[in-house]
């Protein structure tokens, strides 16, 4: 019996330690990784714009500092500063006084320059006739119609002098040379102003239409002058913190030589601006559509990465595992990347999350996605 008992309390023994052994197994194996929530995107097809993208800085399309052309005291301003003017709007009134009063006496002057003139031509023609039948001498005749042409220049002086005086007077009334917007008024009522003189009375920049500068490499120079070959080269600036606020133009100016110090060349935009969103001295965005490459291969632009072996994109295959491919990539616009080489139409990317993968993981799609 004592046998019997032994090796009953054996076989239950070793019941329990094969027990315990199989629990302690079971625990040890770790349980299958969840899969790794991703946002994907499906390559497409669609044709991408090539656009050369620099940073530009908006100019007035012309400028003008508006000066005095006579000396003498403000009578009235027209406008306000900061206002909006139209070209031959009044701006400032100058004292005329003055003026009037030289353009008097330079009449009266030519007045009587001008009796004076006629009287020479009598007398002229009255000694040549005497001079004719002998009652005087030739050079005394010689001598009135010297007069006369003396007489004769010096009226046509005291006209100029009557012509400058209206001038001189006109210049009185300042007005606006151009349409443009009004900056600082540096002269009130009352101040005296000297002729031609700074500071300048106001300065009038011109910002419809308005120009946009900015500067290219030079390795884009070709393709920009065989697009402006073919036609109008048109360009766009984006306003920085107004994405929406896109206006539309065409390139106006190329320069002709690429500056050697920075290998890049300046070139000009001109923008309608008809709602004012550009303005002088704004820094923008600017964009100029050289070509088009035609059924690209499309994706996200965050769906590319960066890698030591060069660009990637890890591709969602049927059984939800991802795998990195190397990809060759063009143009970008509007957030979407062409694909040279690597990827085909319709194959899944990843556009987000994909810090956390690796070759052969296994995701889910998660708009919520890290």
């Amino acid at each position: 019996m004592k046998t019997i008992s032994k090796k009953i309390s054996a076989v239950v023994l070793s019941c329990v330690l094969i027990s315990l052994s199989y629990a302690c197994t079971r625990d040890n194996i770790p349980p299958p990784k969840p899969p790794i929530p991703v946002n994907v995107a499906t390559a497409g097809v669609r044709d991408i714009p090539v656009v050369i993208s620099e940073i530009g800085n908006v100019e007035a399309y012309t400028v003008v500092s508006v000066k005095s052309l006579v000396a003498g005291e403000i009578t009235r301003v027209y406008f306000k500063e900061g206002d909006f003017v139209k070209k031959g709007q009044m701006l400032f009134d100058i004292d005329q006084r003055p003026l009037k009063e030289a353009l008097r006496q330079a009449e009266a002057a030519l007045t009587r320059d001008q009796a004076q003139q006629r009287l020479a031509v009598v007398e002229a023609a009255r000694y040549k006739e005497l001079a004719g039948k002998g009652y005087v001498s030739k050079e005394q005749a010689d001598q009135f119609a010297t007069q006369v042409s003396t007489l004769n220049a010096v009226v046509e002086a005291d006209k100029a002098a009557v012509k400058n005086a209206h001038v001189q007077l006109g210049y009185t009334a300042i007005r606006s040379p151009i349409d443009g917007k009004t900056g600082s008024v540096t002269v009130q009522l009352g101040n005296i102003v000297k002729e031609n003189d700074v500071p300048y009375l106001v300065v009038i920049n011109q910002i419809m239409p308005i120009n946009v500068g900015f500067s290219v490499p030079e390795q884009h120079l070709y393709q920009i002058k065989k697009s402006m070959r073919e036609g109008p080269l048109k360009v766009t600036a984006t306003i920085s913190g107004a994405q929406e606020l896109k206006e539309e133009g065409v390139v106006s100016f190329l320069d002709n030589m690429v500056d050697n110090t920075t290998g890049t060349i300046r070139m000009k935009g001109e923008f309608a601006n008809k709602d004012n969103n550009l303005w002088p001295g704004q820094y923008v965005k600017v964009g100029i559509k050289v070509d088009t490459v035609k059924g690209a291969v499309t994706v996200p632009s965050q769906a590319v990465l960066e890698g030591q072996s060069g660009k990637y994109v890890y591709v969602v295959g049927s059984d939800m595992t991802v795998q990195p491919r190397t990809v060759e990539t063009g143009p970008d616009f509007e957030g979407l990347l062409a694909i040279g080489k690597g990827l085909k139409p319709g194959e899944v990317v990843v556009t987000d999350g994909q810090v956390r993968l690796v070759p052969g993981a296994k995701v889910s799609i998660d708009r919520k996605a890290p």
